[in-house]
């Protein structure tokens, strides 16, 4: 017996069916003697479809009120399923992020959590109900309501679990678990029992979907062990946690993202503190910068290219072009047809000859390489967009058997 944190997503709670499915799920499990504390999402497509609905009235939508039109998707989730909860016999309360304690920092849309008042929650629990949260929502100290950006249940589920020392957070998706490559776009991908935080820390921020970045950052600082397992398919999933037992695996994954960008800044006089310039520019706007390439260029100047989310080219573009004159004037171009892939591993540290064996893969499939980044346990490469899935076959061929 013990307090499990279950988040469901989007499509776990789509339609009735799905619905009631998860229903059971939880229902299983208060059955077996835990305590439950549910976290969900909207369903299926609601949040595209309330983000069409803003565009339909304003073609620029103020944050605090697009957080006001979001946090409702999530409000209607938690209703149905507490409905149908009851419906099965259990004991069951709907609460929103606020009522759940969720306290956030002012910034709308991508709000950090600031702290959980867990005693709403405890009371609940106290009386021997199932407590369904809304995921991806808070309140900041203005008490406006706030949402915590795209993933934002997987952070909330994390969150509830460290504060009330739950003993698992279980993470139901569509999939049954962390496989070595996307399994919907590369069918011999291998589902592994267990990853460390690190390693999944560096796949979810290099393009893999099976959890947020933010999440698995939560789950690491507090020692929660995460469960990503199937709403589905009653199968076990996969285990992350600190360290693992498994030997012998040199790559435990291979990510692809295509929300990359790529900005040269042409001809940045070779003095002291111009990278600076630039990058402070761009860290102001709250810009994450990733790969970053210096060249020589020529009469005492260098070239600087580096990479930015896709979603945030176009503000970086403005913003370096209104400030040219800072760092040289010259040409500033941004390219938008390219995308990063990245092998993940611990195992790369004590083994020699992986950036070779990725990149002999790459060069088989005739895949040109534009810039490399690595670190102790990953390798991401940028390469053209159009090459992508090929070289994420042709990679996992070459490490994953």
């Amino acid at each position: 017996m013990g307090l499990i944190v279950q988040k469901f997503g989007g499509t776990s709670v789509k339609d009735r069916n799905r619905i009631f499915n998860v229903a059971r799920i939880v229902a299983n499990t208060r059955k077996a003697g835990n305590d439950v504390v549910v976290v969900v999402s909207a369903q299926g497509d609601t949040t595209d479809d309330l983000i069409a609905k803003a565009a339909e009235i304003s073609s620029n939508p103020s944050d605090r009120e697009m957080d006001m039109l979001l946090s409702t998707g999530e409000q209607i989730s938690i209703a149905l399923l507490t409905m149908a909860l009851q419906e099965l016999g259990i004991s069951a309360i709907s609460l929103t992020g606020w009522q759940a304690g969720f306290a956030t920092d002012r910034s709308y849309t991508k709000a950090r959590i600031k702290r959980i008042n867990t005693e709403r929650l405890e009371s609940e629990l106290a009386r021997n109900r199932v407590v369904v949260v809304a995921g991806f929502q808070g309140l900041n100290r203005s008490d406006d309501i706030t949402t915590l950006g795209r993933g934002g249940s997987d952070t909330s589920a994390v969150a509830l679990a460290a504060a009330l020392h739950a003993d698992r957070c279980q993470i139901f998706t569509d999939v049954e678990g962390v496989y070595t490559a996307d399994p919907r776009k590369l069918p011999k991908a291998t589902k592994l029992k267990e990853i460390t935080f690190d390693e999944m820390l560096e796949l979810a921020s290099l393009g893999a979907q099976v959890l947020n970045n933010r999440s698995v950052e939560l789950a690491k600082k507090y020692g929660v062990e995460l469960e990503v397992i199937s709403s589905l398919n009653p199968v076990p999933g996969t285990i992350v946690k600190e360290e693992t037992k498994v030997e012998g695996m040199l790559i435990k994954g291979v990510a692809k993202d295509e929300n990359v960008a790529v900005i040269s800044i042409m001809e940045v006089p070779d003095v002291p503190g111009m990278s600076f310039k630039v990058f402070s520019l761009l860290a102001q706007r709250n810009i994450n910068v990733d790969i970053i390439l210096q060249s020589s260029g020529r009469d005492n100047s260098k070239d600087l290219i580096f990479t930015v989310p896709l979603t945030e080219a176009q503000t970086a573009l403005s913003v370096l072009n209104e400030n040219k004159n800072r760092f040289g004037g010259g040409d500033i171009k941004v390219s938008t047809d390219y995308a990063k892939v990245s092998i993940v591993g611990a195992g790369m540290q004590s083994h020699s000859g992986v950036a070779s064996s990725m990149f002999e893969a790459l060069f088989n499939q005739g895949i040109n390489i534009h810039m490399i980044s690595t670190s102790e346990i990953k390798i991401s490469v940028i390469i053209d967009k159009t090459d992508a899935d090929r070289a994420v076959a042709a990679i996992h061929d070459a490490f994953i058997h």
